[in-house]
C-alpha cells in the first residue's frame, strides 16, 4: 500500500470501529467492541515467517503484511511479533547481530527493516504491534562457535550455559540481565511499539538427569537465600521487575506482558496453585514466580498459555481459567488467555481438538469471568491455514464486530 492509501485503510477502519454498535447494548448479547484479540507470529526457526530464511527483501516484506492483512480479515487487533528469538535482531540493533532466520546467515544484513516496517504496517491498518523477545535463549544448538564471531556470547563465554541440547545465557549473572535490558530497550527507543512481550522461557524448561550449571554465579551471588531455587527465583524477579520500570522510562506508556506456561503450581504441592496435575510448574521448573506478578502489578498484562482443552485430565481448561481469573481479580494487571489454535485438526492432538467448535467454546466459557479481557492465539501460520475451520468458528461466533485494542 502506499502511504496515502495505508491512512485511509486506517481511517476507515477507526470509523468502522466508531460505528458499529456497542453489542453489550444488544439484547442477549455480551460481547463488548473493545478486548484483546492476539495472535502471536513467531520467527524462530521460521516457524511462522519468514517462511524459509534466503528470501528476497520485498518477498520477506510481501509475507509479512499478508500476516498483517490476515489478522485484519479474522478482526483481530493485535499481533505479537518475534523480533528477538535467539539472542539475534530483527532490526538493525547495536547490540546483537542480525538474525540468520531472515538469510541464513546470522549477522547478515537483510536489506530492510522487519519491525520498523511491523510498527508502521501493523498501525497503518489499525492494529497493535507487541514487540516480543527471548530473554536468554542464545541459540537452538549447543556450538558456541556456530555463532558470528561479534556475538555477545562469543566475547563473553562465562555468561553461556549449554544446557539440554541449546545455549543460554545464564540468569544468574547481573551483567546479563544488564546486558538483555539493554538490547530489548534499544527497540523500545527506537520504534513506537505498543508493547513488550516475554514468552514462557525464563530459565529452561527441565530436562531430565541434566544440571543446569550455574554453580560458581550461585556461589558469587547466592548468599542470603535459603537455596538456588529461591535465588533462581529472585533473578528472574529482578529481569520482571527492572524491564518494567526501564520501559516506563524509556517510553511512558508501552505496556509490558508475559505469557507463561499455564500452570503455576499444582495444588498437590501449594494449596494456592490450581486444580491440575502438570509434570511442569513455573514456580518450581522455570524459576518464574507468574502468579506473583500478576498480584504484584509488576505487569501490565498477563497471557497465560492454557493450551489445553476442557476436560483434559492433567490440566483441563475449565479449572485453569477460572484459577488465573482469580488471581488476576482486583489487580491492575489485566489478563489475556493464550489459546492453542496450532493445535486444531492435528491428528496427533486429542479428540477435542478435532473439533472445531472446541476453541469457540473457550471463548463462550470466558465471557462468565469479567477478569478475561481477551484471547491470543498461537500462532500466525496456523490463523492463515486455519486447518479445520476452528478460526472460523471463533470469527462467526464471537468476533463479528471489529475490536478495538484494549487500552
Amino acid at each position: 500500500m502506499g502511504r496515502l492509501s495505508r491512512r485511509a485503510f486506517a481511517l476507515a477502519a477507526l470509523a468502522t470501529l466508531a460505528t458499529a454498535p456497542d453489542a453489550s447494548a444488544v439484547p442477549g448479547r455480551r460481547r463488548a467492541i473493545t478486548g484483546m484479540r492476539g495472535v502471536w507470529l513467531a520467527t524462530v526457526a521460521n516457524r511462522d515467517w519468514p517462511s524459509r530464511p534466503g528470501m528476497t527483501a520485498a518477498e520477506q516484506r510481501r509475507e509479512l503484511i499478508g500476516h498483517l492483512d490476515v489478522a485484519v480479515r479474522n478482526r483481530l487487533n493485535t499481533v505479537i511479533f518475534q523480533v528477538r528469538p535467539t539472542a539475534d535482531a530483527l532490526w538493525p540493533s547495536p547490540y546483537e547481530p542480525w538474525s540468520e532466520y531472515l538469510t541464513g546467515t546470522q549477522g547478515k544484513d537483510p536489506g530492510w527493516n522487519p519491525l520498523e516496517t511491523a510498527v508502521e504496517e501493523a498501525h497503518a491498518r489499525g492494529l497493535e504491534l507487541h514487540a516480543w523477545f527471548n530473554p536468554y535463549r542464545i541459540a537452538v544448538h549447543p556450538d558456541l562457535t556456530k555463532l558470528v564471531a561479534s556475538h555477545p556470547a562469543r566475547r563473553h563465554p562465562d555468561w553461556v550455559v549449554a544446557y539440554g541440547g541449546k545455549l543460554y545465557y545464564n540468569p544468574g549473572l547481573p551483567e546479563v540481565r544488564a546486558f538483555v535490558q539493554r538490547a530489548i530497550l534499544d527497540a523500545v527507543k527506537k520504534y513506537p511499539v505498543d508493547a513488550v512481550h516475554f514468552d514462557d522461557y525464563f530459565y529452561p524448561y527441565p530436562v531430565a538427569g541434566q544440571p543446569f550449571d550455574d554453580d560458581e554465579a550461585y556461589a558469587r551471588h547466592g548468599a542470603g537465600f535459603p537455596d538456588r531455587a529461591a535465588w533462581r527465583r529472585d533473578n528472574i524477579d529482578r529481569l520482571v521487575r527492572e524491564t518494567a520500570a526501564c520501559i516506563r522510562r524509556t517510553r511512558p506508556g508501552t505496556r509490558f506482558g508475559i505469557s507463561p506456561f499455564g500452570v503455576w503450581r499444582n495444588a498437590a504441592t501449594d494449596p494456592l496453585g490450581s486444580d491440575t496435575r502438570a509434570g511442569v510448574q513455573t514456580y518450581d521448573d522455570l524459576h518464574a514466580d507468574t502468579r506473583k506478578w500478576v498480584r504484584k502489578n509488576w505487569i501490565d498484562y498477563v497471557a497465560p498459555q492454557i493450551y489445553w482443552n476442557l476436560g483434559f485430565a492433567a490440566a483441563d481448561y475449565a479449572k485453569l481459567l477460572p484459577w488465573w481469573a482469580e488471581v488476576a481479580r482486583g489487580t491492575g494487571t489485566r489478563l489475556y488467555v493464550g489459546e492453542a489454535l496450532y493445535k486444531a485438526g492435528d491428528p496427533a492432538q486429542p479428540a477435542a481438538w478435532q473439533d472445531p467448535a472446541e476453541l469457540s467454546r473457550h471463548l463462550t466459557m470466558a465471557e462468565e469471568h469479567p477478569q478475561v479481557r481477551g484471547h491470543v492465539f498461537f500462532a500466525a501460520k496456523d490463523v492463515a491455514a486455519d486447518r479445520i475451520g476452528a478460526m472460523a468458528r471463533v470469527v462467526a461466533d464471537h468476533y463479528r464486530q471489529p475490536a478495538r485494542p484494549p487500552r
